[in-house]
This record gives structure tokens, C-alpha cells and sequence, in this order.
């Protein structure tokens, strides 16, 4: 059961975290929030309610059919239009190999306005209230299966989601040091993330000093890689279209803060892992003087690198398969693949996070080692 005193240091925590987004976020935007953020089309969510017709478009010269034309009505659900009907056009073009099915009578859609043609235009299908459905059906057997420490990890996770898409992202838009609102974001994310779920204790304080280490160690290997490795950042036609944007985006820092940013999750678990089994193993009578805390916590350490290594490469490696396939169909030659810099900043993904756990588990376990006989020194020299 908590103290009062932990008590008070827990929700001091949350409204803390709570303020930094609040303050975060009107720094992030600043001056630019009306030119930046103010600017964007009408989107609404709806159903399908009728098909009003179906045409053939053109296609190149005239002489093939470019895809078909679809107009249908929408009642929109959602909203300060919610209830009216709208129409919306959906093309379905031949020139792309894969497109959206044709919209039927019941589909759940999603449209948008655009100025430049005056009309309403089909967005896509509603996807997200699926996802939502699988997220509450995973944070309830959560909370079944870890109780009190289950929610304090939604809690933790939604104030780090919160950091990044109302700090972070504003701050990118917004014109600000992207290098800088990385970091602080990273370190915001260690912080909260382990007072709320572990409390403030030795073992929480060993973890995060270890994890920002670690966290600070990639940072310094990720930004020397880029002066060495001259990146330009322009990964794909997405990427570049960034430079678009009424503030242009420092593609090379996007590529920094991308890998740094997630790297912290992987590092923060490995000084988490270590500082909890040696507060157990402490706890328990196996070890007890600074010497034997730190080679336990190396030790343990070996152990969760090697998973931990597999876990990052396989990570990266899965979520860039379509690239991959794609860019060795293109250029079987091993070394024009890996050459390219779209695989050289996925490479960089695995390593620069493993330099950071590598950091992180020698300097988890001394800071445990410290922390964890400081008590016992200080009650011996009384004696």
C-alpha cells in the first residue's frame, strides 16, 4: 500500500506532466499557431446514405478509360455538420494499381473539402473505430491482469503520446529547434514514464539516470553518424513534400529525432529490467555491497542485450520490408541496397538504440550500485 507521502508525489507527478503539456504546447506552437494550424480543409465523418451516379472517366488521349467516377451522398455523424447530407465525389483510377474500393450504400467514410475544386472529396473508409475497439479490449485485459501497475502504464503511455503529437509535432510545424524539442521530449517521456508506473524510489531514480545516459549516448552517436554519413533526410516523396510547408522542415533533423525517439523505449526497458532485479535480488540477501550490485546488474545485463538487440534489428527489419523487397527488386546488388540512404537510416534505427542500451547497462548498474548500498554505508559510519 502507498504512503501518504507517496501518494502526494504521485499525483504531484501527474500534474506536473500535465502542466508541461499545457505550457509544451503553447511554447510548441507560439506565433505561428493561426498561420500554421488554421488552415486546413473541413473534414467530416459519415454514412454512405446513396449512390447518385456512376461515370467513366477519360483516360490518356481519350481513347481508354482513365477509372470511374463515383457521386454519393453522405449524412454526416460527427461534428458541427453532424446530420446533414453532403455530396462527395470518389474517383477510382486505373492509373494506380491499387485503390480504394468503389463506396456503397453503408459504408462509414471519411470526406473532406477541397478548395481547389470546390467540392467535397472521399478521404477513405472510417478505420479507427476498429482500432480503438482492439485498443480498449487490450487496456482492460490490462488493467485485469496488472491492476493498479497496468493503469499507471496507460496513464504513463498516454502522457508520452500527448508530448509528442501536442509538443513535439506543433513544435516541428511551428519552426522550432527540432534537435532541442527532441531531446526534451525524450527526457519528459523517461521521467514521467517511470515515476508514474514504478513511484519515486531508488529504483526508479536508478533507472532513469541510466536511461537518460543511455538516452543522451544515442543522441551523440546519431548526430556525429549524420555529419559522417552526409544525410540528407529526403527518404521518400513524403518526406520530401515536407519542405512544402509554410516553415520547412530540417529533413536531417527529422531522420535524428526519429531514431532517438525510438530508441528510448528499448533503452528504458533494458535500466528498468536491470534496476529491478538487483533492488530484488537485494531485497532477497543475494547481494549487498556496491562490488557484487554492479557485476549482478552487467551480468543481467548480458542477457537482456542479446533479446534486446533482436528485438530492435527484427523491428526495423519488419517494419521496412515493403522497402526492402522493393529495393532489391530494383538493385540486386548488396552493395547499392545498402548503400541506399533509406536502408542506411533503418540501419542506423538498430544501432545508434543499441549503443544506447549499451550505455545504459553499466551505468544502471553503478547507479544502482550506489543508490542501493548508500544506506547501508551511511548506518555503518554512525555506528
Amino acid at each position: 500500500m502507498r504512503t501518504l507521502k507517496q501518494n502526494t508525489i504521485y499525483f504531484l507527478v501527474l500534474i506536473l506532466s500535465a502542466a508541461f503539456l499545457f505550457l509544451g504546447n503553447r511554447f510548441a506552437v507560439g506565433d505561428f499557431a493561426e498561420e500554421v494550424f488554421d488552415d486546413y480543409d473541413e473534414t467530416y465523418r459519415g454514412v454512405v446514405l446513396d449512390i447518385y451516379s456512376r461515370n467513366d472517366l477519360p483516360g490518356w488521349g481519350g481513347t481508354e478509360s482513365g477509372g470511374t467516377e463515383i457521386i454519393f451522398d453522405v449524412r454526416v455523424t460527427h461534428g458541427v455538420r453532424s446530420g446533414d447530407v453532403i455530396r462527395a465525389q470518389q474517383e477510382v483510377l486505373t492509373f494506380f494499381m491499387v485503390n480504394e474500393r468503389e463506396v456503397s450504400v453503408g459504408d462509414r467514410v471519411m470526406i473532406f473539402y477541397a478548395d481547389w475544386s470546390g467540392i467535397y472529396h472521399f478521404a477513405g473508409y472510417q478505420r479507427i473505430n476498429y482500432v480503438i475497439i482492439l485498443g480498449i479490449a487490450f487496456l482492460v485485459l490490462v488493467l485485469l491482469f496488472a491492476r493498479k501497475k497496468g493503469l499507471n502504464a496507460v496513464v504513463a503511455l498516454g502522457f508520452t503520446c500527448m508530448a509528442v503529437i501536442w509538443v513535439f509535432i506543433p513544435a516541428i510545424l511551428s519552426g522550432r529547434n527540432i534537435y532541442v524539442t527532441a531531446i526534451i521530449v525524450c527526457v519528459y517521456a523517461v521521467i514521467s514514464t517511470l515515476l508514474i508506473v514504478i513511484g519515486a524510489n531508488k529504483k526508479s531514480f536508478a533507472a532513469i539516470i541510466g536511461c537518460l545516459g543511455g538516452v543522451f549516448m544515442a543522441a551523440i552517436v546519431m548526430f556525429a553518424m549524420d555529419g559522417l554519413l552526409q544525410l540528407t533526410g529526403a527518404l521518400d516523396s513524403d518526406t520530401e513534400m515536407l519542405l512544402h510547408l509554410r516553415n520547412p522542415v530540417d529533413l536531417r533533423a527529422i531522420v535524428f529525432a526519429g531514431v532517438v525517439i525510438g530508441a528510448v523505449g528499448a533503452i528504458m526497458d533494458v535500466a528498468m529490467s536491470i534496476s529491478s532485479s538487483l533492488w530484488e535480488l537485494k531485497e532477497a540477501g543475494g547481494v549487498s555491497d556496491f562490488a557484487s550490485i554492479v557485476k549482478s546488474g552487467i551480468n543481467i545485463g548480458k542477457d537482456i542485450l542479446g533479446t534486446m538487440l533482436n528485438t530492435l534489428i527484427l523491428a526495423y527489419l519488419g517494419s521496412s520490408l515493403s522497402l526492402l523487397l522493393l529495393i532489391t527488386a530494383h538493385n540486386p546488388v548488396l552493395l547499392m541496397l545498402f548503400n541506399t540512404e533509406l536502408v542506411i537510416v533503418e540501419i542506423l534505427r538498430a544501432l545508434v538504440g543499441s549503443f544506447g542500451m549499451l550505455f545504459a547497462i553499466p551505468l544502471t548498474a553503478v547507479i544502482c550500485g550506489w543508490l542501493y548500498t548508500k544506506e547501508a554505508d551511511e548506518n555503518e559510519n554512525k555506528i
